[in-house]
């Protein structure tokens, strides 16, 4: 094939279609892929791990188990033989799947089983809290931007209040106010112990990291050409905003969704070690890491499990999210790498 003709079947091509390709043959694409899809897989068999292979509870304490390890009975919690003697000191892996295969926590449950469950947590509040303020961002940057006068400057003052506050402050701020008192809004009610409160609060304080940039783009979009057109034409601004505007911001908000995910990911395991978070007895991959505070000198494996965990997710995630902006570049496109 020439290169001319190579030339036309690349920009006869629709950019999403000619995005799909590139991430299909990029490397990081191929390899975050590769990691979420296992992580996310293992998170969510959570149950079926817990019940039909290791045959335990995850959620309930077992002070006094005992397990078979190389023909020999042993306790779940040992008496400690360390400083003092006092307390005790949970078994270490095991490296039998069916029988703690990274050991016990300070209250004999099962490691690997919260591991599991803690990773469904951490990646359905993750996840939806991202495609939550994923929304939201692009609701009031089209707003903001395409509207323009009074209501940008309405909208663009409540996101500078939100920015002035230091992400993780605020997000402390709130998880402590609502972890006692829930948040009431109309007809909505969510309870101090609710899933729903770390999705919110998360949501919330990254709107005006997206939004801001959406609003920005919009401004300039609204000054082109092909929107002064539509306008001239007569559309309807419903017609405009969805034709003209939207698609043209979609490849930002596209490059925006695994970052996002990703320090939603990464705020909700902080707010959840510092027990502001999921609450107990559920677990998430910060909570694991509170547990394993205290055994760190005995049994580290307890906190270094999730900490792996959210390391190797969020690396993936901007891994991820850097090949698919790469991918959406027009310049990579015209190559058609």
């Amino acid at each position: 094939m020439s290169l001319k003709d190579s030339s036309e079947a690349i920009f006869s091509e629709s950019p999403g279609k000619i995005a799909l390709r590139i991430l299909a043959k990029d490397k990081r694409s191929i390899i975050s892929l590769s990691i979420l899809g296992v992580i996310i897989f293992l998170s969510f068999m959570a149950p079926v791990f817990s019940h039909y292979v290791a045959d335990t509870n995850p959620f309930e304490s077992s002070l006094n188990a005992t397990i078979i390890v190389h023909g020999a009975e042993k306790p779940v919690l040992e008496a400690s033989t360390t400083g003092l003697g006092l307390g005790v000191t949970p078994i270490g892996p095991t490296w039998n799947i069916r029988s703690y295969f990274l050991g016990a926590d300070g209250q004999g449950r099962d490691v690997m089983a919260r591991l599991l469950y803690g990773g469904r947590s951490t990646l359905i509040i993750g996840t939806t809290a991202g495609l939550l303020c994923i929304f939201f961002s692009l609701l009031i940057g089209i707003i903001a931007g395409y509207r323009r006068g009074w209501i940008d400057a309405v909208l663009s003052r409540i996101l500078d209040i939100i920015w002035a506050f230091p992400v993780y402050l605020l997000a402390i701020s709130l998880s402590v106010v609502l972890l006692t008192s829930g948040l009431s809004i109309g007809f909505i009610h969510l309870g101090p112990g609710s899933f729903a409160l770390p999705i919110v609060i998360i949501g919330v304080v990254y709107i005006p990291y997206v939004a801001r940039p959406i609003r920005a783009q919009v401004l300039a979009l609204r000054e082109r050409e092909f929107v002064r057109a539509a306008v001239g034409t007569g559309a309807k601004h419903s017609t405009i905003i969805f034709r003209e505007i939207l698609p043209n911001v979609m490849p930002s908000v596209i490059v925006f969704i695994p970052i996002i995910v990703s320090l939603s990911m990464l705020t909700e395991s902080a707010l959840s070690f510092l027990s502001i978070g999921v609450q107990p007895p559920a677990a998430s991959w910060g909570t694991i890491i509170n547990d394993g505070l205290a055994l760190l000198y005995t049994r580290p494996i307890v906190g270094l499990a999730p900490g792996l965990m959210i390391v190797f997710t969020a690396a993936a995630l901007n891994l991820y999210g850097d090949a698919v902006r790469d991918a959406l570049d027009p310049k990579t496109r015209a190559r058609g790498d």
